[in-house]
C-alpha cells in the first residue's frame, strides 16, 4: 500500500450472469493498494448498494465512489429514477425542475452509497456535428446553460452528494470524439470564453470538483498537450485564473484521446498528476500506475504537487461527510411521478401531427445505437407502454399494407460511434418503411434536431430526446393520450 494510491478511482462494471462478481480480483487489488475510490457503472440497485457498503467495510482507507447519472441514478442503476437528458431540461427552461432534478439523483445516489456524481456537463452544444457532447449538454447558450448548472448544483449539494463539472475547458467545439481520438479545438482564446461561461458559474456555485477533457487547445496550450496533461490549463487557467481550488479530476484514462496525447496508462497518469489534476479516474492498470508514481516522485513529480494532490481528496472527502445523506431510498413512486412528469413536457413534435394511437399497429424499430463495446439499453418499454394503452402491438421487420404503423428510431450520443447524426443505414431503412407506409409516425429517440436527417416523406415526427426507458413510456403516452381521453 502506499499513500499515493489514493488518487486512483478504478472502474468496476457490472455483467448480466456475473453482477460485479468478475470484478473480484480487480477489487482485491486495489484495495490492497489502497486507492481512493472507484467509479461505478451498472448493475441492479441493491447490488450496488450492497456493493458499495462491502467496500468501504474492507477498505483500510475512507473510499469516495462515483458514478456517471447525467440522466439521474437510474442512469446507471436499475431501480433507481432515470431522468431526461440535460438537454430536454434546458429546453423546458425551469430552473425548479433542473434543481430537483440534481436533488433527485444525488439523493438517490448517497443511499446506493455513491457520494461523488460525476455531473453536471458543463460542454455548450456549439457544434450539432459534435459526436459525444449533444443532449448531455444544457444546450448553446451560455447564459441559459450557467443558470442550469448553477441549479443542478445547488440540487446535488441539497441532495447530499458531491457534484463534478467537466469536461473542462469545453467538449462542446470538437469534431471528434475523446473517448476514440485526440480532438483539436483550433478556436481563438477569446472564442473560448463562451466556453468557459458554464465552467465560471460552475465555480461560483461551489462546484465539488472539475474534470479534464482529453482535447488539445493551441489558444491556450501551444505545446498540443490535452487538457488532461496541461498545466497551463490547469493550474494557469482553471485554479489561477476562474479561481477554482477544489479537486480536479481526469476523465477516463483508458481513453484514447489521453493515450495519443500523453502516452499510455502510466505515462499518461503521472504527466496528469504533475499537471495539476488530483484524481486518475478510470487507470486500466492501477498496480502499474501506482508503481509509476512512486517511480517518479521527486522528479517527474515534484513532492509538493503530490501532496497538492492527496489533500484536495481528503478535502472532498471531508465535504462528503459533512453533507449528510438523506434518506436511504431510491426508486420512490412519487419521484419517479414527477420524472415521468417531466419526461412528458420535454417531448416535441417536429413535424405534422404523431398518430393517435390505434387498435392495432405495426412497430418497426430502427436502432442506430447497436455496436460498440456495450450494448443499448432495452427496448422494450416502448412497445409494453403502447400496449399497455391498449393497442395491439405487432412488432415487424417490415410493414403490413393497411396498417397503421409506427417506426422507432433509436439515435442516441454513445462514445465509439464518433458521429453526432443518423447513419445512412438507419436513414435508408426509414427510407424503405415509409415507401410502404407513407402515413407512418416516425418517434425519433434522439434530439429533436436529428429528425432533419430522416428523409423528408416522414411527414409526422415526434422526439423523445433520448432512448432511456423514461423516454420510451413518455413518447407511448404521447401517443395514447387521444385515446385515452375517449
Amino acid at each position: 500500500m502506499t499513500a499515493l494510491a489514493q488518487v486512483l478511482f478504478p472502474a468496476l462494471r457490472w455483467r448480466d450472469g456475473s453482477g460485479f462478481d468478475h470484478e473480484a480480483q480487480r477489487i482485491e487489488e486495489a484495495l490492497r493498494l489502497g486507492v481512493g475510490g472507484f467509479i461505478l457503472f451498472g448493475g441492479d440497485a441493491a447490488s450496488v448498494r450492497d456493493l458499495t457498503a462491502e467496500l468501504r467495510r474492507r477498505s483500510s482507507t475512507p473510499l469516495l465512489i462515483g458514478a456517471d447519472l447525467e440522466r439521474g441514478a437510474g442512469q446507471q442503476f436499475r431501480g433507481a429514477t432515470q431522468l431526461p437528458p440535460a438537454a430536454a431540461l434546458a429546453e423546458l427552461d425551469d430552473l425548479d425542475v433542473t434543481r430537483r432534478a440534481g436533488e433527485l439523483t444525488a439523493r438517490e445516489a448517497r443511499a446506493l452509497g455513491v457520494d461523488w456524481v460525476y455531473a453536471p456537463v458543463a460542454d455548450l452544444d456549439l457544434e450539432p456535428r459534435n459526436p459525444i457532447v449533444g443532449t448531455r449538454s444544457f444546450g448553446a447558450d451560455p447564459a441559459r446553460a450557467a443558470a442550469h448548472i448553477t441549479a443542478w448544483i445547488e440540487g446535488c449539494r441539497a441532495g447530499g452528494a458531491l457534484s463534478c463539472a467537466k469536461h473542462f475547458p469545453g467538449h462542446g467545439r470538437t469534431l471528434a470524439d475523446s473517448h476514440a481520438e485526440l480532438p483539436v479545438v483550433t478556436a481563438e482564446r477569446h472564442e473560448l470564453e463562451t466556453d468557459l461561461a458554464p465552467f465560471r458559474a460552475a465555480i461560483r456555485a461551489g462546484v465539488d470538483s472539475v474534470m479534464t477533457a482529453h482535447v488539445t487547445f493551441p489558444a491556450l496550450d501551444p505545446s498540443g498537450a490535452p487538457a488532461t496533461l496541461s498545466r497551463a490549463i490547469i493550474e494557469g487557467l482553471l485554479r489561477e485564473e476562474l479561481g477554482f481550488h477544489g479537486a480536479v479530476s481526469t476523465d477516463a484514462l483508458n481513453m484514447q484521446g489521453v493515450i495519443e496525447g500523453g502516452g499510455e496508462g502510466a505515462v499518461a497518469a503521472v504527466r496528469a498528476l504533475a499537471a495539476g489534476c488530483d484524481v486518475l479516474l478510470y487507470p486500466a492498470e492501477p498496480a502499474a500506475v501506482a508503481a509509476a508514481l512512486e517511480d517518479a516522485l521527486g522528479a517527474a513529480l515534484p513532492h509538493a504537487r503530490a501532496e497538492a494532490a492527496l489533500a484536495a481528496i481528503a478535502r472532498l472527502r471531508q465535504r462528503a461527510n459533512a453533507i449528510a445523506p438523506r434518506a436511504a431510498e431510491w426508486g420512490r413512486p412519487e419521484d419517479h411521478a414527477w420524472a415521468v412528469s417531466v419526461a412528458d413536457r420535454t417531448l416535441r413534435v417536429v413535424r405534422g401531427e404523431p398518430l393517435r394511437l390505434p387498435d392495432a399497429l405495426d412497430l418497426v424499430t430502427v436502432d442506430d445505437d447497436v455496436g460498440g463495446p456495450y450494448p443499448p439499453g432495452p427496448r422494450d418499454a416502448f412497445p409494453a407502454s403502447l400496449r399497455a394503452a391498449g393497442a395491439e402491438v405487432n412488432e415487424v421487420e417490415a410493414p403490413r399494407p393497411g396498417r397503421a404503423v409506427i417506426i422507432a428510431v433509436y439515435a442516441d450520443i454513445r462514445g465509439w460511434k464518433g458521429r453526432a447524426g443518423l447513419s445512412a443505414r438507419a436513414v435508408a431503412a426509414v427510407a424503405n418503411i415509409l415507401e410502404a407506409a407513407p402515413d407512418a409516425t416516425v418517434v425519433l429517440f434522439g434530439h429533436p434536431r436529428l429528425a432533419a436527417e430522416l428523409p423528408e416523406k416522414a411527414a409526422h415526427v415526434l422526439a423523445a430526446w433520448g432512448g432511456e426507458r423514461l423516454m420510451q413510456e413518455a413518447a407511448a403516452r404521447r401517443l395514447a393520450a387521444g385515446r385515452m381521453d375517449e
